[in-house]
This record gives structure tokens, sequence and C-alpha cells, in this order.
């Protein structure tokens, strides 16, 4: 029993006078000496293994220098132990095979012998395998040729190499053979097969061709003439551009000249029937009235002033254009506008309202999950079952060639093996290039400048930079609880009404019940869960009008009672009523939202301890905001004792939610210095900004939808970044006016408006 070093040899099966090349890195032995390789496969290994010596090193293309092993015999491991290179060494019992010969394992060799040539006669060998096969002599290593075969699975050769008695192994050797020879004789009958049709379907061509010749000479009538006669009129019609109808014309003279039995017929008839089923003279005759417009887009929705405002000066362009006869500026008059905000605001719903207002065709195109660039170029003829693309199918459901055509949850493309469905999409939002856009499957120029392109998403961050720089970015950050209350009182509510079977003469509703349902029962950016709301209190209302009562006058009580108990609450009072306790900003995929940083301190080893599903940034940003505050302990009032032999722990609840990013640096430098001071932290107030080591505060983005959601929280000081004063400006008046903002340069401005007084200005004493 000899002590070797075990190499795992992962899905693959190295017999005795094979050899592999493995990266020296995964083999810690020298030249001359021997190692156990072990066939693995999914974590499990192998009875046996094969004992191979280290022959040689050499150097991949790569550079990484890599050992040469060659099998020398089989062996089984036993006990191990890892080496102090960390390689696991084990005691190996070696196995080698048995000379001696008896009539049985003569009349086996010479069996598999001539089994192994039929095999090589119908793969057609050059005479280097039967060579070699016949230069072995050993009985053992005769059978151990079955796990050369590529076709042997992984289990079948692990098999063989577990078979230590020789007979025995060639009996096993010999069944596999056998079992290729069958699959090679019935591929080899069924080739013959396919290739006697295809020359009988040969024979059929020539003789169909010869009859069509006779017919021409008889002056009898070519029913293809006739199909042939009925796409030229179609043609005709279509009102195609001079290139298309010319590749039409072209695939339609294929049609006839390779006649109705064809295999190219029908492939040539269906992409025919594609050309012609876009709409290429049709056009909808827009509305340019910008007045017009802004009414119906008010009427459909209340607030998103900033779309609105720039479907009306798109209109107000296409007017002026035409009226005062300004040409065409070559295709490249197309509009891309990129609606981004949290769900449930309504930015594919006001695809529908801008195709109305335009007096446009609408279709909405999801890209959520899209993953195959095919899903909007199309798939080339090539391939068996192709289709154009999403978006010439997209023209060709409008039936015109400039309609509305929305790209939902464009955010949510990916990317695979198939290729990248953003980059097939740069070139169709480019007003540059999209009047030339050409599909894999029609593959002719199609003009996309006339269609106005809507796209929606959540957030920028996953939209590839390229295809963002395309796009004219329009920014929905959410509702205030104003327009909340509108919503629901204008739209969410009579559309509730009628899906539940009511009408307005069973239910009304005053606005104070709207605005409790708002302010009591959701808290979001949008006004999804608002509709749910609303829709489960029709529901109750309807049981109990069908059940005979009288109408329902929606208030208090009755929102109570049908939607049970409060699910929203004001926590920041009770939540940053004791010391080291922070009320923060910040902005997720679903919109603004109030976070909470909590600090404390413990005697123990001097560090901190950073919990609550924080990314990277952000504890930077811990880290951060403790170096400043130690720092400038001294300035802060603080003893130097507060930090030695003390850790300290900074949680941002809630835990189960992914954190991330730097505009929490000043809360969580605010939570440290209200825990070490012992101020608590004024209850009316958020902040938002990135600290720096030298304290001051910085910039950040999502103003607007902080801002809606502290407000929304009952909160009413806001602090913000000095830098970020002139996004204050997009804060709609109603909310700004209720609102007490603190524009800050230094994270020392700060902390004078978020802490509260220390005891000595309070006149209490100490």
């Amino acid at each position: 029993m000899t002590e070797l070093l075990l190499v795992p040899v992962d899905d693959n099966v190295i017999f005795p006078g094979m050899s592999l090349v493995v990266p020296a890195a995964e083999v810690g032995a020298a030249e001359g000496e021997q190692v156990l390789l072990v066939p693995r496969h999914e974590g499990r290994f192998a009875a046996v293994g094969t004992v191979a010596d280290v022959t040689g090193r050499t150097r991949l293309p790569n550079g990484v220098t890599a050992v040469q092993l060659t099998g020398a015999h089989r062996g089984k491991a036993g006990t191990g132990s890892a080496d102090d290179a960390g390689h696991l060494r084990v005691d190996v019992t070696p196995f080698p095979d048995a000379t001696e010969r008896d009539g049985r394992i003569r009349e086996l060799e010479n069996t598999y012998r001539a089994v192994v040539e039929e095999i090589l006669e119908l793969r057609g060998d050059d005479g280097r395998v039967g060579a070699m096969l016949r230069g072995i002599d050993e009985p053992g290593a005769l059978a151990d040729t079955a796990g050369w075969a590529p076709e042997v699975s992984y289990e079948d050769k692990v098999a063989v190499l577990e078979t230590l008695d020789v007979r025995e192994r060639l009996e096993l050797a010999l069944r596999l053979q056998r079992e290729r020879l069958a699959e090679l004789q019935v591929r080899k009958t069924l080739r013959e097969d396919v290739e006697s049709g295809a020359a009988k379907q040969q024979r059929e061509y020539v003789l169909r061709r010869q009859l069509e010749a006779i017919r021409k000479e008889l002056g009898e009538s070519d029913p293809d003439g006739a199909a042939g006669d009925d796409y030229r009129a179609k043609i005709a019609e279509a009102g195609m551009p001079d290139h298309v109808r010319e590749q039409a014309e072209r695939e339609l003279a294929r049609l006839e000249r390779s006649g109705e039995q064809s295999g190219e017929s029908s492939m040539i008839r269906t992409y025919l029937d594609w050309l012609l089923a876009l709409p290429w003279a049709k056009r909808s005759e827009e509305q340019l009235d910008p007045v017009g417009a802004r009414t119906v887009l008010d009427a459909d929705h209340t607030g998103l002033e900033d779309v609105k405002d720039r479907i009306v000066e798109y209109l107000a362009v296409r007017k002026l254009r035409r009226d005062r006869g300004v040409e065409d500026d070559g295709g490249k008059a197309g509009t891309i506008l990129t609606l981004v905000g949290p769900p449930g605001t309504g930015k594919t719903s006001i695809g529908e309202s801008v195709a109305r207002a335009m007096g446009r065709e609408f279709v909405r195109m999801s890209l959520g999950g899209v993953r195959d660039e095919a899903e909007i170029r199309g798939h080339r003829r090539t391939y068996v079952g192709a289709l154009p693309g999403r978006l010439v199918r997209a023209l060709r459901d409008a039936g015109t060639m400039n309609p509305v055509i929305l790209l939902d949850e464009v955010d949510k493309v990916g990317a695979d093996w198939r290729g990248d469905p953003s980059a097939a999409l740069l070139e169709v939002l480019d007003p540059a290039q999209n009047h030339a856009f050409r599909d894999h499957y029609l593959d002719v120029e199609i003009d996309l400048s006339q269609v106005v392109f809507l796209a929606t998403a959540n957030q920028l961050d996953t939209i590839p930079g390229p295809l963002l720089d395309r796009m004219e970015v329009i920014s929905f950050d959410g509702y205030t609880v104003e327009e909340k209350v509108a919503i629901a009182r204008d739209h969410l509510l009579p559309r509730q009404v009628r899906a539940a079977g009511l009408t307005t003469d069973d239910v009304t509703a005053d606005e104070s019940a709207l605005r409790l349902v708002v302010s009591e029962y959701t808290r979001e950016s949008g006004v999804r869960q608002l509709d749910r709301a609303l829709g489960k209190l029709t529901r109750k209302i309807a049981t109990e009008v069908a059940s005979g009562s009288d109408p329902v006058v929606v208030d208090t009580a009755v929102v109570r009672k049908h939607l049970g108990r409060q699910k929203v609450f004001t926590e920041s009072v009770e939540r940053t009523a004791v010391p080291g306790v922070a009320t923060g900003m910040a902005v997720t995929g679903a919109g603004g939202d109030v976070l909470f940083v909590e600090a404390a301190s413990m005697a123990g080893d001097e560090g901190l301890v950073l919990t609550g599903q924080l990314g990277d940034v952000m504890k930077e940003s811990a880290r951060i905001a403790l170096s400043w505050v130690r720092s400038h302990a001294a300035d802060l009032g603080i003893a130097e004792e507060a930090f030695t032999g003390r850790s300290f722990h900074v949680h941002v609840p809630a835990g189960a939610i992914p954190k991330d990013g730097p505009s929490a640096g000043v809360t969580m430098a605010t939570a440290l210095v209200s825990l070490l001071t012992g101020r608590p932290v004024r209850h009316t107030v958020a902040m938002t900004g990135e600290l720096t080591l030298q304290g001051r505060v910085l910039p950040i983005g999502g103003v607007k939808q902080k801002v809606l959601a502290a407000h929304a929280a009952g909160l009413t000081q806001i602090v913000v970044p000095e830098r970020n004063r002139a996004d204050l400006d997009d804060v709609p008046a109603d909310v700004a006016g209720q609102l007490e903002f603190h524009p800050s340069m230094t994270i020392t401005e700060v902390l004078d408006v978020a802490l509260e007084p220390v005891a000595a200005e309070l006149g209490v004493a100490a």
C-alpha cells in the first residue's frame, strides 16, 4: 500500500495508458512521482481510480504551468489526510492487470476485435485506429479501449474502470461495443433511406418541370400562374416603397420558377404574406390640436404635468411645421419619450391617452424578461419557423405606419447567449437612424421615423448607457396626498363602482373618507394599492346592496368597518424618542421611502457592526460617519472615553430589504452623535445627503421622491444638501408649503437642525 496524492477528474475517466494535462496548482507532485486519478461526478467519487505517473511539465497557451500525467494501472483509495499544502493524500492499493490467458479470454479478445473492426468500417476509419488496436497485446488494455470511445457514457466508462477482473471487463467492453455497432447499423439504414427519398424527390421535380413545359406548349392553364397573378395584384395595390416592391417582385419570380411542389414555395409564400401584411401606405390622420390634446390628457390622468407638456410641445411643433410648409428633415422627426418612475404611477396607461390625444393607433410591446435579440429584429429566413420581430408585428397589428408604440418595462430587458435585445433597440430608438430600420426576416428598410415611441421603466440603473442616451427621460416621482385623493375621486372609485356592478345611486363617498384610505391604508408612490383598497371597499358594499340594504355613503365608519384596522402608521415620534435614532430618506424601486437609522454602543472590542442588509457603499458611509464623529469628538462635547473599549452597532430596518447608496451618510452621523451626546433627534426632521471625512454634505438624487415620502410620513422639516436646493423647485407647491427645508453645506449645520437642545439650553439642571 502506497500513500499518493488524490487528484479528482470531473466528468471524465482516465484509463491506464491515457495521458492528461492538469494545471500544476492542482497537483502537488514532482516529476517521477505518482498520483491517483479518481473520476468524480456531482461530488461523488468512483470506487476505483488510475495510478498515474507525473511524466513532465509544460506551459499552456494562457501561460499557466501544467503537468502531464500518464495512467499506469488501477488502484483503490483507502484512508487519507491533507498535507501541509492542503492536498489530500490517500493510501492506495494497486491492482495491476493479470497477463495470463485462458481459452475464454482468447475467445473474448477475438470477438471484441471483430466487433470493433465492423464499427471502424461503418465509421470510415483511415487505418490509424485499427493499427493501434492490433498493437495492443494485453487483454486488460484491450478491454480498456472501450473507454476511449466518445459515444460511451460516463457511467459505462466508470463501470469498465471499476471492473478489476480482466475476463469480466472484456465481457462488459464487448457488450458496450456491440451496442455501438447496433446503433451505427441503424444510422446507416436511415441514411440510405433518406438518400433514396431525396433521389426520388429530385426525379419527381424533373418530371414535374417537364410536365410544366408540356402544358405550356399545349396552352393549358397553370395553377401556379394564377397564384402569381394574385400576388402581383396585391403587390401593386399595397403602396410599397420602390425598394420593397422590387424585393417582393423578385421573391414572386422565385416562387413562379420553383413551382408549387418545391420545398421553398411555402417559405416564399409566407414571406410575401408578411410583406403584404404591413400597412405600407396607411397613415393615421393626426389630430394636431395642442389644446384638444391637453384636454384629453387632463381628462384621463391627474398630475403627470411633465408628460402632458412634452406631448403638447410635440403636437405644437408638428402643427407649425405642417401649417408653414417646413420640409421634412430626412426622416429624423421621431420622438422617444421614456417614462421612469415607481410602479402604479400611470406610466403604462398614459400611452393609450397619448394615442387618443394624437388620433393615432396604439400598440403595447411588453419587453419584461425578453432575452432574445430576434424578438426585436426577427429571425433570418434560413431558420425553420422564422418570423419577423415584434416591431414589424406591432405595425401589422396597428394597421398604420405611424402608431404610438409603448415599449413597456424596457429596464427589465435581459441578455444571454441569444444576443442582447437592448442593443437591437439602439437603432429603433434613434431618430437619426430608425427611418431605415431593417428587420432580419423581411430584410428591407422600414421607416419608423413617424412612430411615436413611449418607453416605461421603474429605474434607470439597469438601462444600458448607449440606449439611455437615445431616450428623452421624463421622471414620474409619485403623487402627493392631494393628487391621490383627486385620482381616487375622479378615476379609481368610479371604475371600481362599475366593476362591482354598482351605480352612483348605490354608493357615494366624501373626500374625508378617501383621504383616510390614502393616509392610513396605503403608503406608496403610485396608486395601485389605493386602487386595490377601493376595490375591496366597493365589493363589500356590493355584497350589502345585493342583500337588500339601502344606498351607502362611504364615511370614516364605513372605511373602518370594511377595510379593518389601520395599516400605515406615523412612527417618527416613537422611533426617535430615544437618543441614537435618526430619520433618513431613501429611493427604492417602488418610489420614495423613509428609513430609521439606529445606533448603539456597548463595552467590548473597539469596532463597528453593521446590520440591515447594507451594500458596500452604505457600509462605507457608516465607517465615514463614525470616523468623522470620533475625529471631532471634542468639538461635539464627547469625551474620548466614550470610544475607548467600546464597540458600536448601526442597524437600518427593515432587515430583510437590501439597501445601498451614499445618501444615508448624514443620517448615520446624526444617529451616532445623538447616541454619544444623549440628545434625541427631533421627530419632525428627516434628512438625506452624502457625508465626507471633512464633514461636507454632498448632493444626492431622487430629492422629489424622498420629499414626497417624508411628507406622507408626517415629517415637516427636511434637511437636504445645499447643492440640491434647485431640486426643491420640483416639489409640488401644496407640499412645499407644508414643509420647512434646511439646505446644508456641512454636517454641523445638519446637527444644529436635527438634534434637540442640550439640557442647559432648556434651563434644566444637569
